[in-house]
This record gives structure tokens, C-alpha cells and sequence, in this order.
């Protein structure tokens, strides 16, 4: 499947024309909630997180049946200034691992039921250090956003979007600083565990490159700041809104691509709901900026998708309920 655009202004042509829930089915929804035997309001958020699927997927009694998690990668020029504790080489091993079903992220997508898979995005040529130029020239990111678009696949029911690349929490923290404000100091984390010199090195490093690339474009901003890797989740929420098919973000990395899109148009990311909450230093300031609430919260940074993943798990457990439990009606008990 080829990607419907080749610039970013076809890119936020498409954002901006993106489909909305169906009504219809959300009323339908929330009329068979209203009717299942419980208590109202008994399960919870349960209960919001089935009817909000219900209306993006257009069915008022869904099921899922075939999630799909996608982890892009890419490297990054930016590691040239010591950013990381890790180096550049450990994203193309971890990619390995991915494809040979050896890491966290494989065993989560298999104990949920979802297909995995993995687009390493040109790792033999990172991305311009940002502090010298941007990260990216408008056809690699447009050429990013695209692999993102198209590895999603039409038939799937829910996705997960996850990353892999060595210093790319330097790259998300300068996109949430670009795109949503603030300072460097505000969204700057320990990423894979930098010591305090490393930290402030990394806030510095975040602060020159949103200074050298001074933009209000939050589009520009995730070409300029980002990685081949962030661009490639923005083009699969945004394909996946494309197809109606609801998407559980996963942290800080994810999170930073995502807002680019709801800076770009409003309600962009209305077919999403956030897995979990990153231990991430500023993931939650994130969150807050996105008006999302986290479904879990365990301490999880490790990337990779992981905690959407282990969301899924969250999201079947409520559509299962709503759509397997019966009414009182279908019961025979006494409502109320």
C-alpha cells in the first residue's frame, strides 16, 4: 500500500480530513451499557474505554481480535554529543533481538494475542546531529512518516506503536520543548540512565538544538528535532486514524511523536488512549499536555512499546465485558 501523501503539507491535508467516531455506534454503545448486568458505572473506566472503541471502530458490540504492535528504529547524530549511556551500535543489536523474539516487547505482543512488527529505518545512515542542522531533510521525513503509514496494517482492530534508538529521548525531549514549550530543563530525562554530567550535557544539548531550530510548526519541529523512528510512529497513528482503528500510546518517546500531531490538528489523537505511565521524568507533564490519563502506572521506561502493549491486555478486558456479558433482559434478572 502506497502512502497518500509526499509532502507535509499532503501529510496535514490528511490529518486535518481525518475521520471522526461514529455517533451512531456510540450511542448504541452506551445504550447496551446501560442495560448489562451490573451496578452503573460498576466497572469503571472499563466501561468509557469500551464505548470509546466501540465508536471508533463503528460497532456497537466489537470485539479484538487482531491487534498489531509496530516498533520503528532509527540512530541518531545527536549521540556524537555524548548523550547516552549506550552506544549507537546497541540500536541495530536490539533490532536483531526484536526479529529473533527475544525481548520484552515479543513476549507482551505474544501474551496479548498481537502481531509484531519491526521497521528499522535506514540505521546505516543517522539522523544530522540537531545541533548542527536538522535531523532530518524533508524527504527522509517524508519518506519516515510514509514507512510509518503504510506498515500498519487495514485489517488490524487496535495498535500499539513502540521505538527503539539510541538517544532518542534527546530527540523526544526537544520535540516536546519545541512543540509544546517550556524549557530544556522541564523535559530533559536519565533516558537509559545517564549519570548527573551526562544529564546536564543532554539538557544542553536539548536546549541548543530548540534554539537553533526555531519554529511554531510542530510538524517542522519533529523534522528538525526528531528521529526516523519518531517520525515513523506519527505516520502509523496517523494511518491508523486513517482506518478507524483505535491506538494505545506507549511513553515518553511515543508520547513526544504523538503530540506533534495534536499540535498540528486538533483532536488528532482522539482514536488513542495512553497504555501506561513512563517513569520518565516528564512523561506525566506529557500527559497532562495531551489531556491523557495512563491506564497503568508500574514503574516501566524500558521503551519498545512495552507498556501499550501490556495495555492491551486493559482494552480487550473491557470490550470483553461489554460485549460478552449479558443484559438483564438476556438474563432474566431484575434490573434495579
Amino acid at each position: 500500500m502506497q502512502a497518500p501523501f509526499s509532502t507535509i503539507s499532503g501529510f496535514r491535508d490528511l490529518l486535518a480530513a481525518a475521520p471522526g467516531p461514529n455517533e451512531d455506534a456510540r450511542k448504541g454503545a452506551q445504550d447496551r451499557n446501560g442495560q448489562l448486568t451490573k451496578p452503573p458505572g460498576a466497572l469503571g473506566r472499563l466501561e468509557d474505554l469500551a464505548i470509546w472503541y466501540a465508536a471508533w471502530r463503528g460497532d456497537a458490540r466489537p470485539e479484538i481480535t487482531s491487534p498489531q504492535v509496530i516498533i520503528f528504529a532509527g540512530n541518531h547524530g545527536v549521540c556524537a554529543q555524548g548523550v547516552s549511556a549506550f552506544p549507537p551500535e546497541v540500536t541495530a543489536q536490539m533490532v536483531a533481538n526484536f526479529e529473533h523474539g527475544g525481548a520484552a516487547i515479543n513476549q507482551l505482543s505474544k501474551a496479548f494475542g498481537a502481531k509484531m512488527d519491526v521497521y528499522p529505518i535506514a540505521l546505516d545512515m543517522p539522523t544530522a546531529d540537531f545541533t548542527t542542522a536538522p535531523a532530518m531533510t524533508e524527504s527522509e521525513f517524508i519518506e519516515a512518516l510514509q514507512t510509518g503509514w503504510t506498515a500498519v496494517d487495514p485489517k488490524s482492530d487496535l495498535l500499539v506503536t513502540g521505538e527503539m534508538g539510541i538517544g532518542n529521548t534527546t530527540s523526544a525531549a526537544a520535540v516536546a520543548v519545541a512543540v509544546l514549550g517550556g524549557l530544556a530543563s522541564d523535559w530533559t530525562g536519565r533516558g537509559t540512565g545517564v549519570d548527573d554530567d551526562g544529564l546536564a550535557r543532554k539538557t544542553d544539548v536539548v536546549a541548543r538544538g530548540v534554539a537553533l531550530h526555531a519554529t511554531t510548526d510542530p510538524l517542522e519541529a519533529l523534522r528538525c528535532l526528531g528521529g526516523r523512528e519518531l517520525a515513523g510512529m506519527a505516520g502509523a497513528i496517523a494511518a491508523a486514524r486513517h482506518h478507524r482503528i483505535p491506538v494505545i500510546l506507549d511513553g515518553f518517546i511515543c508520547c513526544a511523536a504523538a503530540a506533534s500531531l495534536a499540535k498540528a490538528v486538533d483532536g488528532a489523537l482522539d482514536h488513542t488512549v495512553a497504555g501506561h505511565l513512563s517513569a520518565e521524568g516528564a512523561h506525566q507533564q506529557l500527559l497532562d499536555a495531551l489531556g491523557k490519563q495512563p491506564l497503568l502506572q508500574l514503574g516501566l521506561r524500558l521503551g519498545e512499546g512495552s507498556g501499550a502493549a501490556l495495555a492491551i491486555g486493559v482494552l480487550k478486558g473491557a470490550v470483553a465485558c461489554h460485549s460478552g456479558m449479558a443484559t438483564f433482559a438476556e438474563a432474566g434478572v431484575a434490573d434495579g
